[in-house]
């Protein structure tokens, strides 16, 4: 089988790649790296800013656009899956479309759908632009709502949603917001890649907790509030807790530094860990953040609860964080059933497994 994978969001793709070679099919990634975090990728769609730039990058694009041609399938991270603005992708989209098999799109993100739904219909008790039946007001969740409804993005993201032939959603909640398209849609979940080396034990008196800060998405992902818990809980008990902050910077580095760390918090709004809870997870590094019930019902998880779970406030944060620093003793269990909730679910060959019988019965069905 040939794969084209557009775009990438946080290594989803790249990762996704390596099981489908594993399972020796032909893929190609084509992406911009996830910007400055820098995924690989087999062709670099890096758009950098000023006249230069531009140029560089369409003309980079116009000489990868053939190579883009006879391939079984081709997923898209994304509607916006070249950084482009949305009322110029679709002549692309249709070229995609025109030269190969089947197109499939990714329910990884932000998109109209997932700005749409939360904030007016709401099936999550909570999430980036609702808690219950109260809308988010914030800056960044605003922001979102006014690229993605009412605009050439929203256009975009419907006219590629009815026409695709399928869509993959990654995480329970991005198949919630999807389901006015059940009959053509899956849930397969994200890939990581199992550590060779196994999960290294706790060392030092200290809990060591990891806090990764996206840039300008601090507020919107909920990161501002459980920083300030764990800061808070730091002050109350210094010579237990040590905090390790990473901000902006790339992959290698953020990996660097989150692999000494016992305990990771990210996510706040989120019912399921994503990609960089889980590449912690299986490094056996605590996640506190997003494990609801929901997220292991749709694993079909009945044993395993190594999430540590925290509602979208401030005294949840802080209650769970200060747990796990005067009770040291229950780290070691939820490391190792962090690994293994991640090599059950997650391992990146039968990932791509399920990709390849998705893919395969799209591919059975021509048009």
């Amino acid at each position: 089988m040939r794969i084209l994978l557009l775009g990438d969001y946080s290594n989803v793709h790249a990762t996704l790649s390596e099981g489908l070679k594993a399972l020796g099919h032909e893929c190609v990634v084509a992406s911009d790296g996830d910007k400055w975090k820098d995924y690989p990728r087999d062709i670099d769609l890096r758009r950098e800013f000023g006249l230069k730039g531009n140029m560089d990058f369409l003309c980079r694009l116009a000489k990868a656009m053939p190579s883009f041609r006879g391939y079984d399938i081709v997923q898209l991270i994304n509607p916006i899956f070249f950084e482009l603005k949305a009322e110029r992708i679709k002549p692309f989209y249709r070229y995609l479309r025109k030269h190969n098999r089947k197109i499939v799109l990714g329910a990884f993100g932000m998109d109209y759908y997932w700005a749409y739904v939360n904030t007016y219909e709401r099936p999550l008790r909570y999430s980036d632009f609702n808690f219950g039946e109260q809308i988010r007001q914030d800056a960044e969740a605003q922001m979102f709502r006014n690229e993605w409804i009412g605009t050439a993005k929203e256009d975009l993201t419907k006219f590629v949603a009815d026409d695709c032939d399928g869509i993959v959603a990654g995480l329970y909640e991005y198949w919630v917001t999807y389901q006015q398209f059940k009959e053509k849609m899956t849930f397969i979940p994200f890939p990581i890649k199992m550590p060779s080396s196994p999960a290294a034990p706790s060392t030092g008196d200290k809990v060591k907790i990891f806090v990764g800060i996206s840039r300008n998405r601090s507020a919107y992902k909920g990161t501002d509030i459980m920083l300030a818990a764990a800061e808070a809980v730091r002050d109350k008990y210094p010579d237990r807790l040590e905090l390790q902050i990473a901000e902006g910077v790339p992959f290698a580095q953020y990996q660097f530094l989150m692999d000494s760390s016992d305990a990771i918090l990210d996510q706040l709004y989120s019912y399921t860990p994503a990609m960089n809870s889980l590449l912690a997870m299986s490094k056996g590094i605590i996640n506190v953040g997003g494990g609801e019930p929901e997220n292991y019902d749709i694993l079909g998880e009945t044993t395993l609860r190594p999430i540590v779970n925290v509602e979208p406030n401030f005294d949840s944060c802080y209650r769970e964080i200060e747990r796990l620093v005067l009770h040291p003793e229950l780290i070691p269990k939820k490391k190792n059933e962090s690994v293994e909730y991640v090599r059950r679910h997650h391992d990146y060959v039968r990932v791509a497994e399920r990709y390849v019988e998705f893919y395969s019965r799209l591919l059975s069905d021509e048009r």
